[in-house]
């Protein structure tokens, strides 16, 4: 608002001209100087220049708002935008129905604790008919790690919806809704979200899935200002898929620890070579998300996923609409699935924090 044009703010043409013949073109020029200082510059006495100031700072200030009309507008744009229901009833219920339209969702944590088990239902349960609950629509799934498994998804949906998957023709049907694309590199993963943006309406895309962003860059070696320069590039990028489509945007990201000397080992990496993802933590004594503080402020909400003593949570450590909650789960035959439904609330720095202890 402050770069708001002095010449569309209806001021008297005796002073909008005076602003003009001194430079003075936006509301920010104004307020960069004081009072004073605009009485010299303008040669006019301060009553004028009071009155001009005040008559600019009414235009440019946006109106206050009270707690209740923030709420009710609040939850109009829930009902515009919507939610995705995970299926888990404890966490829809934190989330107020589930993963929100229009806004990025997070998911982070150790290589194999059931992020992607976790996107698999999600895909399911976008494609799934809406008369089961469904959002009946298509899905592009990013898979830069080559994880997703279709049979493993045709397993959840069978275990998970069998009334839908004992139809005849339904699983080709709902597998031919989840489109599948593997960049093998930053380049590629970048040329391929700029023509997603074209697509989501002619394929009527209901999620998008980007599993995981962290790979990519990891793999290319991208670190200081190039790496925060490009990843600063893909959140703006996401986001605006995210805002402009009204759809659900998730996005997977790993862990790393930080060594002595300064390097990052990431969980994904100590698994390639055979090593447990407990390893992980031999470098460090605790484990952070891998893609750093710029990223976590992009996203809505986060869900951290971690095993403690052999039991796997996820923990809801960012959300606008929720205190911060642990729920235990185990994954199924069907996917994942809450051990209870209540959660524990978690206030401190514990929410926050990642534990791949004991993971089995």
């Amino acid at each position: 608002m402050a770069n708001k044009l002095l010449s569309e703010m209806g001021l008297p043409n005796s002073i909008a001209n005076i602003f003009a013949a001194r430079n003075l073109i936006t509301a920010k020029d104004v307020f960069s100087l004081t009072e004073f200082e605009l009485m010299e510059l303008l040669d006019v006495d301060l009553a004028v220049v009071t009155s001009a100031v005040a008559h600019i700072s009414e235009i440019t200030c946006p109106p206050y708002q009270t707690a209740l009309s923030l709420l009710e507008q609040r939850g109009q744009n829930e009902n515009m935008a919507g939610h995705l229901p995970t299926s888990l009833k404890g966490l829809d219920n934190a989330l107020c129905g589930g993963i929100p339209f229009g806004v990025v969702t997070e998911l982070v944590g150790p290589a194999g604790i059931g992020k992607t088990q976790f996107c698999l239902k999600l895909s399911l349960l976008a494609s799934l008919p809406s008369s089961y609950g469904g959002l009946d629509g298509s899905v592009i799934y990013i898979d830069t790690e080559s994880k997703f498994s279709s049979r493993r998804m045709i397993e959840i949906g069978f275990n998970s919806f069998p009334e839908v998957f004992q139809t005849e023709g339904m699983a080709q049907e709902m597998a031919g809704r989840i489109l599948v694309l593997r960049p093998t590199s930053l380049s590629e993963f970048t040329d391929s979200l700029q023509k997603i943006k074209v697509s989501l309406f002619q394929h009527g895309v209901k999620l998008l899935i980007i599993d995981s962003m962290a790979a990519l860059l990891s793999g290319e070696g991208v670190q200081g200002p190039q790496r925060q320069h490009s990843l600063g590039w893909h959140i703006s990028f996401i986001k605006s898929v995210a805002e402009f489509s009204r759809i659900p945007v998730v996005v997977t990201n790993q862990v790393r620890s930080q060594s002595r000397d300064g390097t990052s080992h990431y969980s994904f990496q100590e698994q390639s070579r055979g090593e447990s993802p407990e390893a992980a933590t031999k470098h460090d004594s605790h484990l952070v998300a891998a893609l750093g503080i710029h990223w976590a402020h992009a996203v809505s909400i986060r869900l951290i996923f971690e095993s403690r003593s052999g039991q796997r949570f996820i923990k809801l450590a960012k959300s606008p609409v929720s205190p911060p909650l642990a729920f235990p789960f185990n994954i199924t035959s069907s996917g994942i699935s809450l051990l209870n439904d209540d959660g524990v609330e978690m206030p401190g720095p514990e929410i926050h924090s990642i534990s791949c202890q004991g993971m089995i």
